[in-house]
């Protein structure tokens, strides 16, 4: 006999649930299906992360607990790497504190710097895990479109902050839209941040993936930046690191106490032999994800070559960075109807717009990083054909 808890109501309800897991299930309900959907690379991690592995196994101790923001050599080695690709000092007035994936990074975030009923600004289109954490912690998402090139509406985002904003976020190279920030407005957003006593948050999963010649800017690199910037890293996209959850954050001293409680709380500390994996990796460096750039950048030419046959059913604004497009489909229904025809009736996968707060038109987030050239040619006629078919 089974019981039901009287009156159930839990907060989890005003949260969205993911979709990428309901797109991941209509794939393996429908064999041979290309799956133009979750952002992932298609390599492996450096072989020096497996490596590093032997030297956890050959310490018995590191299968005891170890410290809430790191092992001190993993720590040492970000270091290195942030002053060398970021222009990020790490000194007295910042820290850093490994996370389990970036993602943690994000959660500890919001919950150090809230109370229950205070706003967040996010840029839309947004990522989806973003919104979620800020709504698990009671806290109010506060949408400010971007233009019609993705870009940073910086009068807009001015206009958002209310006495309850906490903090802007920026996503940077952009997951959807592949849109990459220029150093100008980043700047705008930090020293608007400053002046209005609320922290920059910068989400920067894809560093690394930018084409054209196109440039990074970490935001916490900006003079005066560090006592309200929250940058946040992620080993998953440029090691292939996706499974090992794995990441790190930038936050200023002040806030090193209360993510401390958090991540003793959530975690008491990163998994240890990930740690070592990253150690691992980092010692190699940027090169390694550099290397695999040129393949992913034939790859997104081709893409990019592709989507532009779709021109009258579709507005495309060419990206220069992560591996995304993100596409409005001219088309009177709606993105989950359209995802589901894709699958089932052309095996070709997308992420719906409306995970990512894009519920008024039909929006489609198509992802290039995990494809070599073969399967993107295929995938993306199979994605042509089937736009033209449906919206004809």
């Amino acid at each position: 006999m089974s019981l039901t808890v009287k009156n159930f109501n839990s907060r989890m309800e005003q949260v969205q649930s993911p979709l990428i897991p309901y797109i991941g299930e209509l794939i393996r309900h429908n064999p041979g299906t290309i799956s133009l959907g979750q952002g992932v690379v298609s390599y492996p991690p450096p072989e020096q992360a497996i490596a590093s592995l032997q030297s956890f196994l050959a310490q018995p101790d590191n299968h005891l607990y170890k410290a809430v923001t790191g092992i001190e050599p993993l720590v040492e080695v970000i270091k290195t790497k942030l002053i060398t690709d970021n222009q990020i000092e790490v000194n007295q007035q910042n820290c850093i504190v490994v996370t389990a994936g970036s993602n943690m990074g994000f959660m500890n975030a919001i919950l150090a710097i809230t109370q229950a009923g205070d706003e967040i600004i996010l840029n839309t289109p947004y990522y989806f895990n973003h919104e979620m954490a800020i709504t698990m912690a009671n806290c109010h998402p506060v949408l400010v479109h971007t233009d019609n090139q993705y870009q940073l509406d910086l009068q807009a985002i001015a206009q958002a902050i209310t006495p309850r904003t906490r903090a802007i976020v920026t996503i940077s190279p952009n997951n959807p839209t592949g849109a990459v920030y220029p150093e100008t407005s980043l700047k705008a957003v930090n020293d608007l941040c400053r002046d209005r006593g609320i922290y920059h948050i910068s989400d920067e999963a894809y560093e690394y993936f930018t084409y054209d010649g196109i440039q990074h800017t970490s935001p916490g690199s900006f003079p005066k930046s560090q006592a309200h910037t929250i940058s946040l890293f992620s080993l998953s996209k440029a090691y292939g690191f996706a499974s090992w959850r794995i990441g790190y954050m930038v936050i200023p001293q002040h806030l090193l106490m209360p993510i401390k409680k958090i991540q003793d709380t959530n975690l008491i500390c990163p998994p240890v032999i990930c740690q070592y994996a990253a150690l691992g990796a980092l010692q190699v460096g940027a090169s390694y994800c550099k290397k695999y750039l040129q393949e992913i950048a034939k790859v997104r030419a081709l893409v990019l070559a592709k989507l532009r046959s779709l021109a009258e059913i579709c507005t495309i604004v060419p990206g220069s960075g992560a591996f995304y497009f993100f596409l409005k489909v001219h088309t009177h229904l709606n993105d989950l109807e359209l995802v589901t025809q894709l699958v089932e009736k052309y095996q070709v996968a997308v992420i719906p717009g409306s995970t990512f707060g894009m519920e008024n038109d039909c929006y489609l987030r198509v992802a290039y990083g995990s494809l070599q050239l073969s399967d993107a040619e295929i995938g993306m006629q199979r994605l042509i054909d089937s736009l033209k078919n449906i919206c004809k």
